[in-house]
């Protein structure tokens, strides 16, 4: 009898151990690893397999030709934070209730994370964080420490891959502090020649600016080396082949006109995907377009799990088995407060790029890291002696027009603005019309008290009498955190 009963009572025990599993779904066997590798103010140009032939990206570039390189991809904004938050929440950053630099979500929303913890996923991150409290809990681990981290925000990726649960799929959000300025201990200073560098047309050509774009690009190559390392692990360990490995960055490189600018230097990424379960034609090209909101839904599908309304971006799971399709028609992106009082609008299609410029009293220098550098330095000081070409001289021009428009076909650095002609194009009229109704259905609006300068849009400098007072968040006054319209 009494065999009998603990016969039972260990059958009643299993019964109960398989409702509390319940609460929890069970990850298949089968379900792919995901790796975000997301680097820190990199522009979509800056790797060898984008054109870059200067840069030292080997590891990125054999990835890409055995993976897929998407050539039209843009974030949300050029801004470290909302970008991140956007990406991760899949969601418009004046939907986040956190627009601004320096700002986390107003609500708890599920994010890729969270929803795969939910799945039974091992979460975890390593490097630069910059997206708050809230986003955290989706994470199994959270190492943002930089003595842990280290200068380029890599030393822990390692670690964190050899010591995971093993009998659990996984989602790593590896966060590089690369390239961020200042350019800070590097065993791979000096990998660039200041003499073989070739600035870009907004930029100036002297030394300085040279020295500069070379310490830029050896922190380039030492996210690079740590990419190849795990990497390397991940075939160590047998579990390569069913890892999506995604390579992108949060906004352009640190420098005049390009980050937290709404030109493609500031808010096209670089985007590379190898799965070698899931791409079957190694060095394939995807020209559609996709917004970073669309990475959430995508991940999620590839893994069966439920997306959300909340996300406001649709996944692209098709392209990687035909890149060649259409995915979306426009794309948009913001520009917020980042150091400075700002309030710009973009809508691209794949031939045009249209802006709505909200504060048009206000030169566009960059943010205050870049007005800090010795690039912007040069830039100013040609600038006192009147010998600027045009594009140079753009982010000093105030006021700045209140619309611009590019043809992307013929002007890929869009400094030609077509906006001033007289006879508007009827795509400039269009893509007019589509930025207007992508706010009126986001619940985008444009504040009248807007946080202030907090640095100096000439030398860096903070401005104590503004420092840390925020004005109203776009989005706030029309509870944009709500809607989910995309």
């Amino acid at each position: 009898m009494a065999i009998i009963l603990s016969r039972f009572s260990a059958y009643i025990y299993l019964l109960f151990l398989i409702a509390i599993a319940g609460c929890h779904q069970a990850p298949s066997p089968e379900q792919p690893n995901f790796i975000i590798f997301i680097a820190d103010d990199i522009s979509w140009d800056d790797f060898g397999c984008y054109g870059n032939k200067i840069v030292q990206t080997p590891n990125i570039d054999r990835i890409a030709s055995e993976g897929m390189r998407f050539d039209q991809v843009f974030l949300t904004a050029s801004s470290c934070s909302p970008s991140r938050i956007s990406i991760m929440t899949g969601r418009y950053p004046h939907n986040t209730g956190a627009a601004e630099l320096h700002t986390e979500p107003s609500v708890d929303f599920a994010t890729i994370a969270s929803k795969l913890k939910e799945k039974g996923y091992f979460t975890a991150q390593a490097g630069k964080w910059h997206m708050g409290t809230k986003i955290k809990d989706g994470f199994d681990v959270v190492q943002e420490k930089r003595e842990a981290n280290g200068d380029g925000g890599e030393d822990y990726w390692m670690q964190l891959l050899k010591s995971r649960e093993k009998d659990k799929p996984f989602f790593f959000w590896l966060a590089s502090h690369d390239a961020h300025r200042i350019w800070g201990p590097n065993d791979f200073e000096g990998s660039h020649d200041p003499s073989s560098i070739v600035a870009p047309p907004t930029l100036a050509a002297g030394d300085s600016t040279k020295m500069d774009l070379a310490s830029y690009y050896d922190e380039i190559k030492r996210l690079d080396f740590h990419i190849g390392a795990i990497e390397q692990e991940l075939k160590t360990q047998g579990i390569l082949d069913n890892t999506m490995i995604i390579i992108m960055a949060d906004n352009g490189r640190p420098f005049p006109r390009d980050k937290t600018r709404v030109y493609d230097s500031g808010m096209k990424t670089p985007f590379i995907v190898k799965w070698n379960n899931g791409i079957d034609n190694a060095g394939d090209i995807c020209n559609s377009l996709i917004s970073s909101i669309d990475i959430a839904p995508t991940i999620l599908d590839l893994s069966d799990v439920g997306i959300p309304a909340s996300f406001q971006g649709r996944s692209f799971k098709s392209l990687l088995k035909s890149p060649g399709d259409e995915f979306r028609e426009y794309v948009f992106a913001e520009h917020n407060w980042h150091d400075h009082e700002a309030h710009e609008r973009m809508v691209r299609s794949k031939e045009y790029l249209y802006v709505l410029n909200s504060r048009p009293q206000f030169p566009n220098q960059g943010p205050a890291d870049a007005i800090s550098s010795v690039s912007f330095r040069e830039l100013a000081q040609l600038n006192d002696k009147g010998q600027l070409t045009a594009a140079q001289k753009d982010i000093f021009i105030s006021p700045r027009p209140t619309e611009e428009f590019y043809d992307c076909r013929k002007d890929p650095l869009q400094l030609n603005n077509l906006a001033i002609n007289q006879n508007p194009a009827p795509a400039l009229k269009n893509l007019r019309q589509v930025l207007k109704d992508w706010m009126l259905d986001t619940g985008d609006n444009i504040p009248e008290g807007l946080t202030r300068d907090w640095y100096s849009r000439t030398t860096g400098e903070r401005i104590d009498s503004a420092y840390q007072i925020r004005g109203e968040m776009p989005g706030e006054a029309n509870n944009a955190a709500n809607i989910n319209s995309r």
